[in-house]
């Protein structure tokens, strides 16, 4: 009975000391689970303060941008007017110019002293300042036409008039196209002369002819790799120095050798003709016979002769051992 009663107590003690645990556990968790919801109202602050401040700033760009938009506007509209207006000026200068230039000569040599900076001032233009020119340009000649409010008469008389304006624009541009093609043959002759005068200046200067004509200047030609001075030499100096070695001592060798040759062949010894049996040839009716100191050839004749009868007799054995 005792340990029962002893067990029993221990159970209760075990019992009691459990419920203390569940007890502080659940405090523990509840506190947890209060700071977990005051960091998700913190989150959910925090998230609306930035979407307003991104909203005050994605309204402050867009005010900023439809600023910018509308100087750029008024800057273009500005642009636009000046030059309109510029335009304008240079179509009347323009016109007085071609009316000047109809009454007479003196007008050409004015006109042609502003064409070359209008058209240097034209080609520093970009393709889209020139098609906004182009564009104004013809808004400013081509005036609408007011149909509805002329008669038959009046239709024609403009009829005849635009066809007139074409005819003389059709004149204007073939004179261009002529004078474009003489300026351009102009241009032509005039580079062939400049060409010729930079061959010449270039031989004079000891240069190969072709280096000042090309693109780029000539390199400055140094004396060697390791002496950091220019060349001054010729173009045909340079050229001889290249000249000569091997091919050179070849000739003298061989014109050595050639000369050794000739030598030799030149003191050898003169080879006595075949004795002629019978009449000699050439010989006359009446002629006197040719002595036998004439035929041999002197004092050398009978060495000469010997040499030759040996010949004579080699060849001989040579030719029967083929037959043989």
């Amino acid at each position: 009975m005792a340990d029962a009663a002893e067990e029993a107590k221990q159970k209760e003690a075990l019992n009691g000391q459990l419920k203390e645990y569940i007890a502080e556990w659940r405090k523990t968790r509840e506190k947890e689970e209060e700071e977990l919801k005051k960091l998700k109202e913190k989150q959910a602050k925090r998230k609306e303060i930035r979407a307003e401040q991104e909203k005050k700033l994605n309204q402050a760009k867009k005010e900023e941008e439809e600023k910018l938009r509308k100087e750029e506007n008024e800057k273009k509209a500005k642009e636009a007017e000046e030059k309109k207006k510029r335009l304008e000026e240079a179509e009347a200068k323009r016109q007085e110019m071609l009316d000047a230039q109809k009454a007479g000569d003196a007008g050409k040599k004015k006109s042609t002293a502003g064409s070359g900076n209008d058209a240097r001032k034209e080609m520093s233009k970009t393709k889209e300042q020139l098609e906004e020119e182009k564009k104004i340009a013809l808004s400013i000649r081509l005036k609408p036409l007011e149909l509805d409010a002329m008669d038959s008469d009046e239709l024609k008389a403009k009829a005849n008039e635009i066809f007139n304006i074409i005819i003389q624009l059709e004149q204007d541009k073939y004179d261009y196209e002529q004078r474009k093609l003489t300026q351009e043959l102009d241009l032509k002759e005039l580079k062939e002369r400049q060409k010729a005068q930079l061959r010449q200046k270039a031989l004079k200067k000891g240069l190969d002819p072709e280096a000042l004509v090309g693109k780029y200047p000539p390199m400055i030609r140094m004396y060697s790799k390791y002496e950091r001075r220019t060349d001054t030499r010729t173009y045909d100096d340079r050229k001889k120095l290249y000249e000569g070695g091997w091919e050179v001592i070849r000739a003298e060798s061989l014109d050595a050798i050639w000369k050794e040759k000739y030598e030799e062949w030149s003191k050898r010894p003169s080879k006595k003709l075949p004795k002629w049996f019978g009449e000699r040839p050439g010989k006359k009716a009446g002629d006197a016979e040719t002595p036998e100191g004439e035929e041999d050839g002197g004092e050398e004749a009978p060495a000469e002769e010997e040499d030759y009868d040996e010949e004579e007799e080699e060849e001989e054995e040579e030719e029967e051992e083929e037959e043989e």
